[in-house]
C-alpha cells in the first residue's frame, strides 16, 4: 500500500520496441530516486527482454509475448500494486493497467481519445508526444506522480551491462581478429528499408576509417533477411580487416560493442539509443523520420538529416519533414567522423 506518498509496489509498462525501452530509463530512474525502497517492476515485450539485466532501477520484470502464456498476466493480477504507470498506450498495456487494480493508474492524456482503453486509468497526464523529445515525454509521466519538490530534471538514457555481456563482446571481437580498442561500429540495418543508406557509401566510410584512423569496421545488424543481405553487400565492398557480425550476437552483446567502439555510425534505429546510453561518439543518419523526437542529445553525438544534408543539424523542430536517405553524401558523413574522432 501507499503510505504518506510512498509507493511500496510500482508497475511500469513499456511494451514498445527496444529504442522506446532505452529512452524510458530516465523516467525509471526518476521513480527510483523518489522511492529508493519501493519494489519497481517493469513490463516489456519479449523482444526487449534481453535488455532487462542492464536496467539498474528495476527489481523485477514481466515479459509479454509469444511463449509467455498467462505468466505475465498472473504477475499483473497478483501484484498487489500501489501505482501503475503505462508508458505504452496500446490495447495490451491498457488491459494490463486495468487488471493491475492499482489505486493509482496513470497514463498520457492522449489516450482519452480511445474511450475503451481510457476505462482502465484513473489519471491522465498532459504531455504532447509531437512537441516533446521521447525522453522528455516519458519523464513527464514519472514527474506527474512523484512528490512535489522531488522531481529531478530529465536525464539521459543509461544502461549498465553485466560482466557476461562484456566478456561475450570481447570474445566475439577476438574470434574475428578485431582489436577491441581500435574499431568503429557501423550499424546499417533497420526493419524499414526506406531507412537504408546506400551500401557503397557505407563501404567508402569503412575505408576512410581504416586509412585515416586505423579503425577496423565492425558491421552489425538484426537477423532479418533484408538486414543480413544489406550488411553482406556492404561487407563485400568493405576494406580488408572489416568484420560482418550482423545477426551473430544477442542484444546485450551488441550493446557491449556499442559501449566500447571508438565511434558508432548508424541509421535511425535502436542502435542510436544503445550508443547514446553509453555516450559513445556517434553519428545518427535520419532520412524519412524526424530526428526531433529520437535524436541522441549528448555532446559526442552528431545528427545528419537527409532533409538538410549539408552539415550536422543544430536546430531541431517538431514538424521537420524527412527526405530520401541517398541525399546524405559520403563526404558529409566522413567530415562528421573527422570532427568526432579528432576532437579531444
Amino acid at each position: 500500500m501507499a503510505h504518506g506518498g510512498f509507493f511500496v509496489r510500482i508497475l511500469a509498462l513499456q511494451l514498445k520496441r527496444i529504442g522506446d525501452l532505452v529512452l524510458t530509463t530516465p523516467a525509471l530512474r526518476m521513480l527510483r530516486a523518489a522511492w529508493p525502497e519501493a519494489h519497481l517492476a517493469l513490463g516489456v515485450n519479449a523482444g526487449c527482454a534481453p535488455l532487462l539485466g542492464a536496467i539498474a532501477p528495476i527489481n523485477a520484470a514481466l515479459v509479454f509475448g509469444p511463449g509467455r502464456g498467462f505468466a505475465p498476466w498472473q504477475q499483473v493480477l497478483t501484484g498487489p500494486w500501489d501505482l501503475c504507470l503505462d508508458f505504452t498506450g496500446n490495447d495490451r498495456s491498457a488491459l494490463a493497467t486495468a487488471l493491475s487494480r492499482a489505486k493509482q493508474r496513470t497514463t498520457f492524456a492522449w489516450l482519452r481519445r480511445n474511450r475503451i482503453r481510457a476505462l482502465g486509468y484513473r489519471r491522465f497526464v498532459d504531455s504532447s508526444v509531437r512537441e516533446r523529445h521521447t525522453v522528455d515525454h516519458y519523464c513527464d509521466l514519472s514527474a506527474a506522480v512523484i512528490p512535489s519538490g522531488a522531481s529531478p530534471e530529465p536525464t539521459a538514457p543509461e544502461l549498465r551491462l553485466p560482466v557476461e555481456a562484456q566478456d561475450q563482446a570481447t570474445a566475439l571481437l577476438a574470434a574475428h581478429g578485431i582489436d577491441e580498442h581500435a574499431f568503429a561500429l557501423l550499424h546499417p540495418g533497420t526493419a524499414r528499408p526506406e531507412k537504408f543508406w546506400l551500401a557503397e557509401r557505407w563501404a567508402q566510410v569503412a575505408a576512410e576509417l581504416r586509412e585515416r584512423h586505423g579503425l577496423a569496421a565492425v558491421l552489425t545488424g538484426g537477423s532479418e533477411a533484408i538486414e543480413l543481405a544489406h550488411a553482406a553487400g556492404i561487407a563485400t565492398a568493405a576494406p580488408a580487416g572489416s568484420a560482418n557480425l550482423a545477426g551473430k550476437m544477442d542484444l546485450l552483446t551488441l550493446a557491449a560493442l556499442a559501449e566500447r567502439a571508438r565511434i558508432v555510425i548508424s541509421c535511425d534505429t535502436a542502435m542510436v539509443h544503445l550508443a547514446a546510453a553509453f555516450r559513445t561518439p556517434q553519428i545518427a543518419l535520419f532520412g524519412p523520420t524526424n530526428p526531433f523526437h529520437w535524436r541522441p542529445r549528448h555532446d559526442r553525438a552528431l545528427v545528419l538529416s537527409a532533409a538538410q544534408p549539408d552539415a550536422p543539424l543544430t536546430d531541431f523542430q517538431p514538424r521537420m519533414k524527412g527526405a530520401p536517405m541517398e541525399r546524405i553524401s559520403t563526404a558529409v558523413v566522413i567530415r562528421a567522423t573527422e570532427s568526432l574522432l579528432l576532437s579531444k
